[in-house]
């Protein structure tokens, strides 16, 4: 299988992913009970306006001709306007969505450097207190789900003040200049960006970790040894590159849940990126914006699975060359 066939059956994939969960999104959410009149209902208007209301949103037509309508008009990047906002869905789901690409961004730098380090040092040590230690805390971290690490980080900044315990940025830094704006930003980040980066690292260094100990008993590495190899060349030389594999098969998909999976870490710290909006949607059962918050999720899942399938090919030929899936 050449390379160029290869993306292009991957591409194929990720098309068709965003468009069947932004299509499965659209058409639950109107089926689901209640519509955006049901604050109306509640507040006990007439019918006449309830009618009315729901005609101004389309909600009175059928469900295929509601669907088909905004499957053409998202074929032109149109998504419809939100209900919630009154303002078109395509620019708003685009400004949080390069949100949460910020948060999730550093997020995954903290969760790299520090899992992959930990992993290749606790895969290859010698000694067993170092394994043990690593381990513990990888375990500690993949069992803390986002929600109460969230919880934990915001409790030790409002207890210390040490960071913001909400928010991407000041009210002041609003209107200031570039850099103040920036250095206010990175006040903002560490809080939501470890929450985040917490069970990542966590679990790249299990899978590095078990990666790195089954690629130095290798029998080729065994045999490297024996001829004398320096124990750190034989690691970061050797035994990384067949241990890359399976953090490379995960790496992308990694991204792509990080930056579509940030609903608690955003809702809990008020970070107005894409989960808080979809959470804003849900409630207020804006059909539209569920929609367009949906695809710039799969959107997002889909290009980290490319990467991942571009990162395992790259390390291993096998894949592009179809010996191997």
């Amino acid at each position: 299988m050449r390379l160029g066939h290869y993306l292009a059956r991957r591409l194929a994939f990720a098309f068709v992913l965003v468009f069947v969960v932004s299509s499965g999104a659209l058409l639950l959410t109107r089926l689901a009970p209640g519509d955006v009149t049901a604050e109306l209902i509640a507040s006990g208007a007439s019918r006449e306006s309830i009618a009315r209301e729901r005609a101004r949103h389309g909600l009175d037509r059928p469900l295929a001709a509601q669907y088909l309508t905004w499957l053409g008009r998202a074929a032109r990047f149109d998504f419809g306007t939100s209900v919630l906002y009154g303002r078109p869905v395509a620019p708003l789901v685009a400004r949080r969505a390069a949100n949460t690409a910020v948060l999730a961004g550093v997020a995954l730098v903290l969760a790299t450097l520090a899992g992959l380090p930990l992993g290749i040092m606790a895969g290859a040590s010698r000694r067993r207190l170092l394994p043990a230690l690593v381990r513990g805390t990888s375990l500690v971290c993949l069992s803390l789900p986002s929600l109460l690490t969230s919880l934990l980080l915001v409790f030790i900044a409002a207890r210390t003040g040490w960071f913001p315990i909400g928010g991407m940025t000041s009210i002041d830094a609003v209107d200031a200049g570039w850099w103040a704006f920036l250095a206010d930003l990175a006040w903002h980040l560490p809080l939501p960006a470890l929450a985040l980066a917490l069970p990542v690292a966590a679990m790249l260094e299990r899978l590095q970790a078990e990666a790195m100990a089954g690629a130095v008993a290798e029998p080729c590495i065994l045999a490297a040894r024996a001829r004398g190899l320096s124990r750190t060349r034989l690691i970061w030389r050797h035994a990384l590159r067949l241990a890359a594999r399976p953090v490379a098969s995960v790496y992308g998909l990694i991204i792509g849940g990080l930056l579509g999976g940030s609903f608690a870490v955003e809702i809990v710290t008020a970070w107005p990126g894409l989960g808080r909006l979809l959470f804003e949607a849900l409630r207020a059962r804006d059909v539209y914006l569920v929609a367009g918050c949906a695809t710039a999720g799969a959107i997002f899942l889909a290009v980290g699975s490319l990467v991942s399938d571009l990162a395992l090919a790259a390390v291993d030929p096998r894949v592009r060359s179809g010996d191997e899936r």
